[in-house]
């Protein structure tokens, strides 16, 4: 005779291992190593979930598991709402080869009568939800990951050929705020490679015209424009505002140094890039963690060695790849994850399509960041330099 869903489901039930929720609830304070999978659809999620759970609906199970869940010797225990599912679940993940499966009997629902510890995740509007989607679908972001991004605040150097595609990403990215401090306007020269300008903008305040394009990219993200040159007298006025990172896009060493030696007594994460020509270099500079830009340059080059993008020229598409790794390094930044650049500088060719890293080391002697740092306030970093401004 055919069977019947109870006939199906009790020999399912007869294929697996099950585990109580008192087990779970021990295991989860012991701090076990095992891997929770919430296999609920994505609006029973928002309501709650058990600490530490990664979601993966029933209906994509097979589709994802393998991606969020590498390991097929991994302890996994799955959970529902009354256990069903999940041991259904259970009997898919054993057909595709993990060893060691438990489906939870019951589900969340008795986990959240007893009073058993319950995460809400991050509350976002179905507009929202919608637009992030695909930042969702990444077990490394999700919604927690997505809601560190909208509550971050990244400072761009510059609404230039660096500051432009970093700024669009990172709008697009849902960094709830950008601080931008640019005090040129926006000139025909630089439209092309100036991605956040257009021809209707000459003569606008860069700052400006980058607001009104990354509002209308996502209306999520706040702009705080400081329409200025960045000097040691307002260093600490912009600096001094909690943010998460510092998008370094300037073309002048004079400004490197002073964003250097702020940063590092601030603790603040910088993203620094620059072009010539066409080669570009990304490295992440991170007090404590790294070398400073003092480590590299314990003195700025003569300027013959370092002309200006005016002086020398850029092609045009150059910055784009610079500045939107830049903008992956503050991302990643932002959500913890993955390897920053520090201590390693990322360089770029576009003549021969070639990438490259160096190892960079911290200078003990770094008047700085060094063991007996002799630099302990603000410079007059024009008279450093020099004159030998770079580009």
């Amino acid at each position: 005779m055919p069977k019947t869903y109870a006939d199906l489901l009790s020999d399912i039930k007869g294929q697996i291992r099950t585990v109580t929720l008192d087990e779970v609830k021990r295991r989860l304070d012991a701090k076990e190593s095992y891997v929770l999978v919430d296999v609920r659809e994505k609006d029973e999620v928002r309501a709650g979930f058990i600490p530490g759970a990664i979601s993966i609906p029933r209906g994509f199970l097979e589709m994802q598991v393998e991606q969020k869940v590498p390991d097929k010797n991994a302890n996994v225990i799955l959970y529902c709402a009354g256990g069903t599912r999940s041991a259904f679940a259970a009997k898919a993940l054993q057909d595709l080869g993990y060893a060691n499966v438990e489906s939870a009997n019951p589900g969340f629902v008795r986990w959240k009568d007893i009073g058993y510890p319950v995460e809400t995740p991050a509350q976002m509007t179905p507009a929202q939800v919608d637009r992030y989607a695909r930042h969702i679908m990444l077990p490394e972001v999700g919604e927690k990951g997505q809601e560190k991004l909208l509550k971050s605040r990244v400072l761009l150097l510059g609404a230039g050929g660096l500051g432009s595609p970093a700024a669009l990403y990172l709008a697009a990215a849902g960094v709830g705020t950008l601080g931008i401090i640019d005090g040129d306007t926006v000139d025909a020269s630089n439209l092309q490679r100036q991605v956040l300008h257009g021809t209707d903008r000459i003569g606008m305040a860069k700052v400006a015209s980058a607001k009104k394009t990354i509002e209308n990219i996502n209306p999520d993200v706040k702009v705080i424009p400081f329409e200025e040159r960045l000097t040691r007298d307002n260093v600490d006025r912009v600096f001094d505002q909690g943010w998460d990172v510092i998008v370094d896009g300037l073309d002048n060493f004079a400004t490197r140094y002073l964003v250097n030696d702020a940063s590092v007594w601030k603790k603040i994460p910088v993203v620094h890039g620059s072009i010539f020509r066409f080669d570009g270099q990304v490295t992440t500079f991170w007090a404590d963690k790294g070398p400073c830009y003092r480590c590299l340059y314990p003195e700025p080059p003569p300027a013959h060695l370092a002309p200006s993008c005016s002086e020398a020229g850029v092609l045009g598409v150059l910055p784009g790849i610079v500045g939107v790794i830049q903008a992956t390094e503050a991302v990643k930044i932002v959500l913890g994850i993955g390897e920053p650049l520090v201590g390693r500088l990322l360089t770029y060719d576009s003549l021969k399509m070639k990438f490259g890293v160096l190892k960079l080391r911290r200078d003990p002697t770094c008047p700085v960041c060094g063991d007996h740092p002799t630099i302990k306030e603000y410079v007059d970093y024009d008279e450093f330099c020099s004159g030998n401004a770079g580009g």
